[in-house]
């Protein structure tokens, strides 16, 4: 593992004035779109038009930083045989590839669900590197609902985000952790940012001891707090709130400023915390921790002990529901 060269890369993916471009669709997703044109699901129209996005050279250049790719998309080439991600990083971009393999229902809690795709995902990772790919994405999906979502949801899929994040750095990929909170629902915006905090306060305390010193080259996706999408819109506080994110509840590298491309602080050697588009980073030299962010990693890595004295309570005063199954403080019912 390289982390001045992970480094390298993330600060290359969140270049001020450019974003990443998801192109990863699968197969299926692709179809839909496709059907919409009246074009066959086939795969040489799928490279086609993947094609025509990475040669429009002088977007590419000025606009994108990264694009995620699919299995299938990274190991395809041009019609004139030039690899898919050659075309990429002649522009200028950073090839990367989407590795996990969906969100499935996990067992012992219903309606939760766990990404899965950490089988053979050291290997995979092998093999994409030798493919072109430095980065990758992984993510985790929950929604809030009666009793969602559970605690064991929240750990299970923060111990994944991290495994996924340790094993890329090892194989020298940068990996984007993303921890998504549906919007689907009738949850009042004060319950997603309850549920958003104990969720990257579980990721965070997932990832220091199993990435260890190298968030240097890792980048998180932020999310924004926002009502559920099947909440009647209230007027006043609720909407006044819904320009703060989830930024200021990271416990390492929090932005200090927003609603530019980018807004750094500077501490010691080379500190820099950046927030462009929805993407955040941490450069961070090993072993180099400055006292006010070194705190707060610490209380990180106290987390969910210190912070969820009982899963009941934790998602009672998170959700304002009582978790099914249990009592409204502590324990099994």
């Amino acid at each position: 593992m390289n982390l001045d060269e992970l480094n390298k890369i993330a600060i290359k993916m969140v270049a001020p004035g450019k974003g990443i471009l998801a192109a990863e669709e699968s197969t299926g997703t692709i179809q839909k779109r496709f059907d919409k044109i009246g074009v066959p699901n086939t795969e040489e129209n799928r490279r086609d038009y993947r094609e025509l996005l990475f040669r429009t050279e002088k977007a590419m250049r000025e606009h994108i930083s990264g694009v995620i790719l699919f299995d299938e998309t990274i190991r395809q080439k041009a019609k004139d045989g030039t690899p898919l991600v050659k075309l990429i990083a002649d522009a200028g971009a950073v090839p990367g590839i989407k590795v996990d393999a969906g969100a499935k229902p996990l067992a012992g809690a219903p309606n939760d669900t766990i990404t899965e795709g950490l089988d053979g995902l050291r290997e995979r990772f092998v093999e994409y590197h030798k493919l072109g790919a430095r980065f990758a994405k992984w993510r985790g999906v929950y929604e809030i609902g009666a009793g969602r979502p559970s605690h064991d949801a929240i750990h299970a899929n923060a111990h994944a985000l991290a495994r996924y994040a340790a094993l890329a750095q090892e194989n020298g990929i940068v990996p984007i952790v993303e921890p998504e909170l549906l919007m689907d629902g009738d949850h009042t915006i004060e319950a997603c940012e309850g549920v958003t905090e104990w969720i990257l306060k579980e990721v965070f305390q997932e990832l220091d001891p199993q990435t260890q010193h190298d968030r240097a080259g890792q980048e998180m996706r932020e999310a924004e707090f926002h009502r559920g999408s099947r909440r009647a819109h209230r007027q006043g506080a609720e909407t006044l709130r819904a320009g703060r994110g989830a930024g200021d509840r990271l416990p390492v590298g929090r932005p200090v400023g927003r609603g530019s491309h980018r807004a750094s602080l500077r501490h010691e050697r080379h500190w820099q915390s950046s927030l462009v588009s929805d993407l955040l980073l941490w450069p961070r030299p090993a072993g180099r921790t400055p006292g006010r962010l070194g705190r707060q990693a610490r209380e990180c890595r106290q987390g969910a002990g210190r912070l969820c004295p009982s899963r009941a309570d934790e998602f009672a005063r998170r959700t304002g529901q009582v978790e099914p199954g249990r009592r409204k403080k502590g324990g099994l019912v």
